[in-house]
């Protein structure tokens, strides 16, 4: 993820922007025009991919758009896509916490209020990693009484509680909602999230994609829902499993239909969320960059950021290719 974007030169289609303008990126691209971006469904934008519903910068299938992890982008359809922030002083004060609107903030967001998680509601976020920390954050600004985090992490099970969230180690043995009741006294949840996806691993680290939405309808109320902003894919050719090398889970589908469960899931669609989020930020309500971790880097140490990612930091790295933020310190 990098810093927002400042606009250094724009194209003869652009009349709503300004060069010099601070703005905000969506990592998914819409095009402003079709069906779906018409009712609010930016992710999965019906023009800007030829292979099928969406698009995004540098990731693979989603319509050869070049990568945003650079020292520039060309932004697409750019006075639809693009947020600007109102007060370029107030917004640079909160950088870091702005940052996070592209990608992961409004993902979590989205996980969150799509499982219903409302004033007084209790909520169980499967997963510690950047996404899930922000959904847990999300989870806080949408007035939940109690959010439980999940993972087998303990730096991100610390970083979890560092703002008020509880925790499950799931590397313990013990029954998930037998975990549950001790925080609750009750053995299920309001709301689930999964921020995990087709990655979710076992108790003894093995592959096991389909933990992870089997566990979440078991402690989900009857009634209650479920929300999925973890990435799932049509086909896993890596997998050892070969029924998910086709994307096919053995998930529990008929525990879920018994508990009349709702699933929402899908790409994120940033820009439902991101200006209401934006204000919330702006003023004072939510800060999702102590939530989950965030440490900003220069661009040439973004490879030992993904190295240290991957050992399981509890950080969320920021690229800032023009030392932005340097400049301004």
């Amino acid at each position: 993820m990098k810093l927002p974007a400042r606009i250094i030169e724009k194209g003869n289609d652009v009349e709503f922007l300004d060069i010099g303008d601070l703005v905000s990126v969506p990592f998914n691209i819409a095009c402003g025009r079709c069906r779906n971006c018409k009712v609010g469904q930016t992710g999965i934008c019906l023009n800007v991919n030829p292979a099928r519903a969406g698009g995004a910068y540098g990731y693979v299938d989603m319509g050869d758009w070049i990568g945003g992890q650079a020292e520039y982008v060309m932004v697409p359809y750019a006075d639809f896509n693009l947020l600007k922030f109102p007060d370029r002083d107030k917004a640079m004060s909160k950088i870091r916490d702005l940052a996070l609107l592209s990608d992961i903030f409004p993902t979590g967001y989205d996980g969150a209020f799509r499982a219903g998680v409302t004033t007084g509601s209790t909520v169980y976020v499967a997963g510690a990693g950047p996404v899930g920390l922000a959904c847990a954050e999300a989870c806080h600004l949408l007035g939940a009484a109690v959010v439980i985090v999940g993972d087998m992490n303990a730096n991100r099970l610390d970083q979890a509680r560092s703002f008020g969230c509880e925790t499950i180690d799931l590397r313990q043995d013990g029954d998930l909602g037998e975990r549950i009741e001790e925080i609750l006294g009750a053995p299920e949840v309001d709301s689930a999230v999964d921020c995990v996806g087709f990655e979710a691993k076992g108790h003894q680290g093995e592959e096991a994609p389909a933990t992870v939405l089997n566990g979440l309808m078991a402690v989900t109320r009857a009634g209650g829902a479920i929300g999925i902003p973890g990435l799932y894919v049509t086909d896993d050719p890596g997998s050892k499993d070969k029924n998910a090398q086709k994307g096919v889970l053995e998930v529990r589908i008929g525990l879920g239909w018994a508990k009349s469960h709702s699933f929402a899931t899908g790409q994120c669609p940033v820009m439902r969320y991101h200006r209401q989020l934006m204000m919330a930020i702006l003023h004072d309500k939510t800060h999702p960059a102590e939530a989950v971790g965030t440490v900003v880097i220069p661009l040439d140490e973004a490879p030992q950021g993904y190295r240290n990612f991957d050992q399981g930091v509890a950080n969320k790295f920021i690229l800032d290719p023009h030392n932005t933020l340097r400049k301004a310190a």
